[in-house]
């Protein structure tokens, strides 16, 4: 009997789970099932690979440097596999990545036009936060994301796809309170003035970073908003203001019209929308038809932003 890529697998899941339950459930199998196949694992190969202790699952040495071997093994078929689906372009199975202050925004338009390109086209879209989408990608478990650059990353190729303004949101007394719009700058802002989405979002680093705000003015900013549809009826109801990406203002505008909009003055605030793969991973062109798509859907999203909220 020869060492199984499935085995491989199952040991990869428990190395990194290091716990039985909770690597069958990763791996989609029962506990007993799992166990039986790394156990056979440890047969064939001679040796222990983990210590079984009552809550917790440790490598042995011998352990470490078959983890080492295997993950170089996997990597290989995990290559082998994405030269075979992307042989003839963008075509097959796609698993995109999207973070939460752009997914409902771009994707149906996005969608709508992969779609057109190819009907037998199968997207499956995962969306998270930055940090969980990068471990989703060097995992390999998504094939591409689409997030605000630089991801700051190695072994990741990134594309720039268009930039994405950021607009003052606020009731219009509100707005109309701080002044000439002529001469506005983020940095102006107080912290107190301020609503932004809570931590672990990348978009609340990126209005820290734009109002000169540093990470300790945290406590003097409210954070308690979960997504940008919250955010904007607080913002609409007369508590703050808030950062609004250019791309989801007319959507969130619309749901909320109490909610006035606000450019700021030259050079305003921007972050970039960009697409990341693994290096590793090929490329026959499906990367690059991705982009394109992308790139045409959100530039026509933020032109139609930019008639409206000139």
């Amino acid at each position: 009997m020869s060492v199984t890529l499935r085995q491989l697998r199952y040991f990869q899941a428990l190395a990194e789970q290091r716990n039985f339950s909770r690597a069958a459930k990763i791996v989609h199998v029962s506990q007993p099932a799992l166990s039986v196949q790394i156990k056979e694992l440890e047969a064939l190969l001679g040796g222990p690979l983990v210590e079984r202790q009552a809550r917790d699952v440790l490598l042995t040495p011998f352990g470490r440097r078959i983890l080492r071997q295997a993950n170089r093994v996997l990597d290989d078929v995990r290559v082998l596999e994405e030269s075979a689906r992307w042989k003839t372009g963008l075509s097959g199975h796609l698993t995109l990545g999207v973070i939460p202050t752009i997914a409902p925004y771009l994707l149906p338009g996005a969608l709508a036009a992969l779609r057109s390109e190819d009907i037998q086209l199968d997207v499956q879209v995962q969306e998270g936060k930055t940090h969980r989408l990068l471990d989703a990608l060097k995992s390999g478990q998504i094939d591409a994301a689409v997030l605000a650059l630089p991801s700051s990353e190695s072994g990741l190729v990134e594309e720039p796809l268009f930039e994405d303004r950021f607009l003052l949101a606020g009731t219009k007394a509100r707005l109309q309170a701080l002044g000439t719009p002529e001469t506005l700058r983020p940095t102006e802002l107080r912290p107190a003035q301020l609503l932004l989405l809570e931590d672990g979002h990348c978009l609340t680093d990126q209005a820290l970073e734009v109002c000169g705000q540093p990470r300790d003015t945290q406590g003097q900013i409210n954070m308690g908003a979960s997504s940008l549809a919250t955010l904007t009826r607080l913002v609409a109801a007369g508590f703050g203001l808030t950062l609004m990406p250019e791309m989801a203002a007319i959507s969130e505008q619309r749901a909320a019209p109490d909610m006035h909009l606000l450019r700021f003055a030259e050079p305003q605030p921007a972050r970039m929308i960009g697409l990341v793969r693994r290096a590793s991973s090929v490329d026959d062109g499906w990367f690059s038809d991705l982009a394109a798509i992308l790139r045409q859907t959100g530039r026509e999203l933020i032109q139609s932003t930019r008639e409206i909220a000139a």
